[in-house]
Parts: C-alpha cells; sequence; structure tokens
C-alpha cells in the first residue's frame, strides 16, 4: 500500500544551472550529490543560513525556526483569503488561535537561537 511522506532534511545546495535550466545541485550529509530545478527546490526546501559551524542539535533548531517562520507567513497570508472568510466562525476562530500559538513559540525559539555562537 502507498503512503505518503514528509520529509525533513538538513541539506547543503547551491544555484546552478543544468542545461540552460535553473536550478540547485545538493549535497547530502551521506555525501550524495544530485540537481533539481529550482522551482521544485524552493517549493520543497527553507533556507536556514550558513549554520555549518554549529552543532546538529542547534542546526535543527534553527531549521524548526525557520519552518515555523514560513509556515506563519503562509498562515497569516491565508487568513485575509476569500476561502477563509467562507469558513464557519469556529474554524476561523481555532486558525486564528493557531497562528496566535505558533507566533508564541517562534519568540521562545527565537530567544533559544539568540544564544548559540
Amino acid at each position: 500500500m502507498t503512503q505518503h511522506y514528509v520529509g525533513t532534511k538538513i541539506v547543503m545546495a547551491w544555484s546552478q544551472d543544468k542545461d540552460g535550466q535553473p536550478g540547485y545541485t545538493v549535497k547530502y550529509s551521506d555525501g550524495y550529490t544530485s540537481w533539481c530545478p529550482k522551482a521544485q527546490f524552493e517549493e520543497a526546501n527553507v533556507a536556514i543560513g550558513h549554520v555549518g559551524h554549529l552543532p546538529p542539535h542547534q542546526q535543527r533548531v534553527i531549521a524548526e525556526r525557520e519552518q515555523l517562520a514560513d509556515r506563519i507567513e503562509k498562515l497569516e497570508a491565508f487568513l485575509h483569503t476569500d476561502l477563509y472568510a467562507s469558513l464557519p466562525d469556529d474554524e476561523q476562530q481555532l486558525l486564528k488561535m493557531q497562528a496566535d500559538a505558533m507566533v508564541l513559540y517562534l519568540g521562545i525559539i527565537n530567544t533559544r537561537t539568540s544564544k548559540f555562537a
């Protein structure tokens, strides 16, 4: 039976065209290297900056922060759409509460990461 998966890996990537098409060369932690078209790469990945000097657990916290910030941005944009306005009031309220909780959580992660060297 097939299933759906969500992957989360920290990879190193750099912009590189291939056959005239913009994209990224991607290097995984095991050394495997591949190439991905720009649109697909940017849809599936969030930049976390230059974190190679940090220990892996701190890299993961920074990755979590950037993913959370991206999700907050997308949720807040959704809160201004016609689709959101068409939802029942209780669902709208839950989404606002979710956004508030996410922003609070982001503040905690920002405090933690501010202590990283």
